[in-house]
Formats: structure tokens, C-alpha cells, sequence
């Protein structure tokens, strides 16, 4: 049975087309945030090497912050009129990038990839804050206050990656693994 995002009701002064279609950007916001908190929670278990600790314990606000913000996109969802989907099944199913690469790992090579995942997941943010923007103010606030917190996620990653020169070591690489592999050589 195909799932559609259109509901039968939204809030007042959008359509329902329009709810359908913040639905659906909003489901893959919820999709991106659920899978970049189980692989903050992965990093966090696999992480060794002599900056352990000090990334071992950066994440742990953020994946709170990460949940929050899921929690918040799926109660929008709902609010629209929608179902929010936050199965495992689902989010493998809809999701368009693939699973995190790196297994038990020094924490600067996790570092490095996580600069990489931090990438894709506000760009993709910026492209639904510039399409649900065009619909509903009130969306766009909710992924406008996220992608504040998420860009200094990055950037917290990020003064871990780059030199004094503000060479970031994860400069043009495409994988992660070629960013975690960049990142353990600087």
C-alpha cells in the first residue's frame, strides 16, 4: 500500500495541498534527524584514541538536541495533519544517502566523517527552509531554529578538523571515509 503525505485537513490558511507537500519535506527532515542521532550515538560508542573523552562527551548534548528536534518536526507533521513516520523501516526505505561507513575508529577520523554527515544533512535543510518558506512561515521557523543548532554542531566538529591556518582537513572529500582517512593524516 503507497503511503501519501497529502492529508485530509491541515492548520488554517494552507491548503491541504500545501500541507501535503510540507509533510513530505518535513518527513525527510525527521527521517535525516533520526538517523543523525543514532550516528552521533554510534560515534559515541565507537570512538578511541587519545581524544576519546572529549568527543565521547561532545556528542551527548547534541544527540539530546538532535531528538528534540525530531520530536519537534514529527509534532509539526502531525499539527499539518500528517502522520509522522520515525520506524526504522521507513526511514531505510525513503532515506536518499546511505548508512554511516565508519566502524570503531580514532576520534578524528570520526570527526572527519562526521563533517561530512553534518554537510548533507543542513544542506539538505537549507533546500526544505527555501521550500517550505514559500508556504508556511511557521515551518520555516521550526527548520531556521535547527540548522542554527546543527551549524554549530558542525562548526563544534569542525575546530577539532582545522589548522591554524584554517585549513579544514576535510576540504573536498567526497566519502566518508576518504574524510575520516584526511582528517587522521593532518
Amino acid at each position: 500500500m503507497a503511503r501519501t503525505t497529502t492529508p485530509r485537513y491541515t492548520v488554517p490558511g494552507i491548503s491541504v495541498e500545501d500541507g501535503g507537500k510540507l509533510i513530505a519535506a518535513l518527513g525527510m527532515r525527521l527521517h535525516a534527524l533520526n538517523d543523525l542521532h543514532l550516528t552521533l550515538k554510534h560515534v559515541h560508542w565507537n570512538v578511541v584514541g587519545p581524544h576519546f573523552i572529549a568527543v565521547h562527551e561532545m556528542l551527548d548534548p547534541q544527540v539530546d538536541r538532535v531528538r528534540a528536534m525530531a520530536d519537534d518536526v514529527a509534532e509539526r507533521i502531525s499539527a499539518l495533519g500528517g502522520v509522522p513516520q520515525g520506524t526504522p523501516g521507513t526511514l531505510v526505505t525513503e532515506r536518499t544517502w546511505d548508512d554511516y561507513s565508519i566502524g570503531r575508529a580514532d576520534a578524528i577520523a570520526h570527526l572527519g566523517a562526521l563533517d561530512l554527515v553534518y554537510t548533507g544533512v543542513i544542506e539538505a535543510y537549507r533546500t526544505a527552509i527555501d521550500e517550505v518558506g514559500k508556504l508556511d512561515p511557521a515551518t520555516e521557523d521550526i527548520l531556521i531554529e535547527q540548522v542554527r543548532d546543527l551549524d554549530q554542531f558542525q562548526w563544534f566538529v569542525r575546530a577539532h578538523l582545522e589548522s591554524a591556518q584554517g585549513t579544514l582537513s576535510t576540504g573536498g572529500k567526497a566519502t566518508e571515509r576518504e574524510a575520516a582517512e584526511a582528517a587522521r593524516e593532518s
